[in-house]
This record gives structure tokens, C-alpha cells and sequence, in this order.
């Protein structure tokens, strides 16, 4: 089996050309589906903490090895077939990781609403992709949570997807995106969760450390190339990443709020509490849509960098391409 750099180049113009249609079998909702399934085998929500974190790691293995372990064996088969549906297999499971064309959808699904003044449909649909409360919000609180939302996610659902591609091919995709979508159901600290799914969220945080931080420094690269202030783009990631209770999120944040002039973090209510979080940038620019325009252009401009870069770790690391 082999994942060559041409078929990750597919993988990656057919993400910026499709994105995520819903019509369209789609392994990230297999994998939420058994996530679901496993949780009602493993949690036991009256077990002491430790009964609850041992249950959660063996819930963890479960999903993981399963989700890797079909990947392998399905690539297997297919190149067993002949090269071609091998390769057009790996090529398809490498396109449904990567996710720049639909974080920019569903974030211009809340900017349109916006733009049309109908305020309600814009909370209505931004409480699809964020988890906090979006009931109260005006228009710049919403388009902070766009702000933020893409930020992130430009490093869980671009770089770091793009790097391990670079790195393992399909099989280590998926199984990144089986810890990555583990986080995002169990990973909270919470009555249900916080002993469930600590070590969910534990991996989740090591697994996205090396992305996290490539993320931020392709975003101030991004920004010299799209014209936006990467100097205070780097000043802003090194001065307040670190101030996130995620040992993560806060690099692309941070970066983006610097090369926007705007500033980030700040009160949101979760699950009916109010939660402050730091504050990244010093602000100066309004949050206004146009605000959003250049995060749109920044993100674009950041997801192709990764790509080259996980181009020349392909070449530069000697086998990386020879795992499917």
C-alpha cells in the first residue's frame, strides 16, 4: 500500500471543490456513530472516578483501534483488488479528513443570515458549529465565535489532518480524527464526562501539540502573504497563546486576532454558565463581517501553506508516503 503525494494532492482540490455535501457517505459520522455505541457499553455514570477513567480508556482503545484497524484492512483489500481502487480508496479517505472548504461554509451560512439583518437565523446557525449559547448574542459577539471557530479549527481540521497524511497516510488520518471527534463528544468537564472522558481529552491535547503550534506560525506566514499585520500577528501568538486553559487553541487564536487587529476570548455562556475566558490581541478593529472576509482569505491562504508543507514532509521524511 502506498499514499503517494498526487493523491494527496486530489484529496485536497477535491476537499477545496466539494467540501462536506451531506448526500455523501462520509466516515467522520461513522465514526460518532460508534463513539455513540461504545459510550453506552463502557460509561458508567455511578462508578467511582477511577472505575470511570479506566472504563474511559478502554473506550478509547476501542474507538481509536477500531476505526483504525477498518481503515488498514479496507486499504488492504483494495490494493489487493489492484492499485487503482487502492489508490482512489486512500484518496477518498484522505479527502473526508480535510475540512477547509466546509469550515468556510458553515461559517458563511451565519454571515449570510447577517448580512440579510435576520439576527435570529444567524444564531440559529452558528449554534451548529459552536458549543456555547448563541441565544443572546448581537451581531460582533457572533462574528467573535466565527472568528474563533475557523481559528481553531484551521488547526484540527487543516494542518493537523494535513500533517498526519504527510506523516501516515489514511490509516493515521483516521485514526486522528477518531481522537479529535472522541474530544469533541467526550473530552468536557463536566458531571457526565469528567472522568470518562479525561483521557479522551488528555490524548486529544497531546495528539493536536505539534499542530496547534505549526498552525500559529502558518498564520502569521499566511498573513504576510495576504497583507494583514503578521509582525503583530507573531507578537500577539507568543505573548497570549499561552494564556488558554487549552494548552492548544490559543496558537492559531492568537495569531489570527494579531494579523486581524481585533481582539478575541473574552465572556460566553456554556450550558447555562458564564464562563470569561483571556483575552488574546488588544483589539482596535471592530468585529464587523469584513472582519470575517480577511479571516476567510487568512484561512484559505493558511490551508494551502500546510499543504506544501506536508508536501515536503513527504519528500523530506524518507517512507512517510509508503503508509496507506
Amino acid at each position: 500500500m502506498f499514499f503517494p503525494p498526487w493523491s494527496l494532492l486530489m484529496a485536497y482540490v477535491l476537499d477545496l471543490a466539494v467540501g462536506d455535501p451531506r448526500w455523501l457517505p462520509h466516515p467522520i459520522r461513522w465514526i460518532g456513530a460508534w463513539i455513540v455505541r461504545c459510550e453506552r457499553v463502557f460509561l458508567r455514570p455511578n462508578g467511582s472516578s477511577t472505575q470511570q477513567r479506566i472504563m474511559g480508556i478502554v473506550f478509547w482503545f476501542s474507538v481509536v483501534g477500531a476505526v483504525a484497524l477498518c481503515a488498514f484492512l479496507a486499504l488492504r483489500v483494495a490494493f489487493w483488488i489492484h492499485w487503482v481502487p487502492g489508490v482512489a480508496l486512500s484518496t477518498w479517505m484522505a479527502f473526508t479528513v480535510l475540512a477547509t472548504r466546509s469550515l468556510h461554509g458553515e461559517s458563511a451560512d451565519v454571515a449570510r443570515a447577517l448580512e440579510a439583518g435576520d439576527l435570529p437565523l444567524a444564531r440559529e446557525r452558528l449554534s451548529w458549529i459552536v458549543s456555547r449559547d448563541t441565544s443572546q448574542l448581537e451581531e460582533p459577539e457572533i462574528v467573535r465565535a466565527l472568528l474563533e471557530t475557523v481559528a481553531e479549527n484551521i488547526s484540527d481540521g487543516i494542518v493537523a489532518p494535513l500533517f498526519y497524511l504527510a506523516l501516515g497516510g489514511p490509516v493515521l488520518a483516521m485514526a486522528y480524527k477518531a481522537v479529535n471527534t472522541m474530544d469533541s463528544m467526550v473530552g468536557y468537564m463536566n458531571d457526565r464526562y469528567r472522568y470518562f472522558g479525561w483521557f479522551a481529552a488528555k490524548v486529544d491535547d497531546g495528539v493536536n501539540w505539534l499542530p496547534a503550534r505549526m498552525s500559529g506560525w502558518l498564520l502569521v506566514l499566511g498573513a504576510a502573504w495576504t497583507g494583514l499585520d503578521w509582525r503583530r500577528a507573531r507578537l500577539i501568538m507568543k505573548r497570549d497563546a499561552n494564556k488558554m486553559k487549552s494548552p492548544n487553541a490559543g496558537y492559531p487564536e492568537a495569531a489570527a486576532a494579531g494579523a486581524l487587529g481585533v481582539q478575541l476570548g473574552g465572556s460566553s455562556v456554556y450550558f447555562g454558565q458564564k464562563v470569561e475566558k483571556p483575552t488574546l490581541g488588544d483589539g482596535g478593529s471592530p468585529l464587523t463581517l469584513t472582519v470575517y472576509r480577511k479571516m476567510v482569505r487568512l484561512m484559505y491562504m493558511t490551508s494551502f501553506l500546510a499543504f506544501i508543507m506536508a508536501l515536503l514532509i513527504m519528500a523530506l521524511i524518507p517512507g512517510s508516503r509508503g503508509i496507506a
